[in-house]
């Protein structure tokens, strides 16, 4: 299955204009089944003004990518801002091909230290979904920094963890580190989807990347706005697995 990463420089607090750009960014692909990936708060940037920016599941972040999911016959996976039963949630959506809203994994590590906790409520739920013959593990940002989420991932023998993300150039070399551990750990595919560009506090250079079950870097790209494309297999992540059968050693969790 192909999966393409949509590394770009979200226009802060602007969800026309980040629509606008985003189907200039995608005018150029092909319309191919895969999965397209886009990172966290994808039409906002990592704001924290959630009550301003906040939407009911079928609000116009879900319509648009509802629309680009039908447009470019691709399963969708994207950061927006929910508003759901009186509290705000940094959300991560799977729409599929037909533009079928199929899973909502809400974050369930806000960030402390930029008071994202303040502002938005936690999820409470892990969320596997599926793409194709895919079992996917989804993840935001923060989460990235606490193992035993993706050890549970790993324990449900998914074939891919994806991980959106806001995450500043300042600590860059924490998030390429520990995308290659999660890969490594827990013996899937891990992509990573970061933005570039400059927010009103921070600097962010991309490294968007796809490591391998073996934790091999596939691809990779620091500060351009582009769309990064790469080919996994779920057999070589299954191949991986019994060969070297790590995963059923696991006693603690």
């Amino acid at each position: 299955m192909e999966i393409g990463l949509v590394q770009y420089n979200p226009i802060w607090e602007d969800k026309g204009k980040n629509k606008e750009k985003l189907n200039s960014i995608l005018s150029g692909i092909p319309g191919k089944e895969r999965i397209l990936i886009f990172p966290e708060m994808t039409l906002t940037g990592f704001t924290m003004k959630a009550s301003l920016y906040a939407e009911p599941m079928n609000g116009e972040s879900f319509e648009y990518f509802s629309e680009i999911a039908g447009k470019y016959n691709s399963d969708i996976l994207a950061g927006l801002i929910e508003a759901k039963d009186g509290k705000f949630f940094n959300s991560l959506i799977h729409i599929d091909s037909r533009g079928k809203l199929i899973s909502v994994y809400r974050k369930i590590h806000p960030f402390s230290y930029s008071t994202e906790d303040k502002h938005y409520s936690r999820g409470t739920e892990t969320v596997i979904t599926r793409a194709g013959d895919f079992k996917i593990g989804l993840s935001i940002c923060y989460d990235l920094r606490f193992p035993e989420l993706y050890r549970y991932y790993g324990k449900e023998r998914v074939e891919l963890i994806v991980v959106i993300a806001n995450w500043p150039i300042t600590r860059i070399e924490h998030w390429r580190t520990l995308l290659k551990a999660r890969a490594i750990e827990n013996q899937c595919y891990v992509a990573g989807v970061n933005r570039v560009g400059k927010d009103p506090k921070l600097i962010y250079n991309g490294y968007s990347s796809v490591y391998d079950p073996m934790g091999n870097e596939i691809i990779t790209n620091a500060d351009d706005e582009k769309i990064l494309t790469a080919e996994i297999s779920s057999y070589n992540v299954k191949e991986v697995q019994n060969n070297l059968p790590f995963l059923n050693d696991i006693y603690l969790i």
